[in-house]
């Protein structure tokens, strides 16, 4: 794989544009506080994440493809679900005002809200 169809899979993968800059063949459109990017410097290409203005390399690679390949993989994987799933969405919802009314209880301790509070 080349840069311009690196590109071309991370759009057809849906990555946003703005999390990658690939010299000479894609520009970030706005300049988000971090980014992933991907250059030719000397005899190496480097894939690296610019935050906040300054450049960190993350890897050197001795071809185009090893790089593409890289970069495509951190762009596109997907983190492992967590072990202990958290409630689902549906239930935190219907339990909202108990769960705002236990948040306060906890705050203000068993007593309630008063006036010097």
């Amino acid at each position: 794989m080349d840069s311009a169809e690196l590109v071309e899979r991370l759009r057809e993968a849906d990555v946003p544009e703005a999390f990658y800059d690939i010299a000479g063949v894609h520009d970030v459109p706005v300049q988000p506080d971090a980014y992933y990017f991907l250059r030719r410097e000397a005899d190496a290409w480097i894939v690296g994440l610019r935050q906040r203005f300054q450049d960190s390399v993350l890897r050197r690679f001795g071809t185009e493809a090893e790089a593409c390949e890289y970069l495509y993989d951190k762009l596109t994987r997907i983190p492992p679900a967590p072990a202990e799933a958290a409630q689902p969405l549906d239930k935190l919802l219907a339990d909202a005002d108990e769960i705002q009314r236990q948040a306060w209880e906890d705050f203000y301790g068993r007593r309630g809200p008063s006036d010097d509070d």
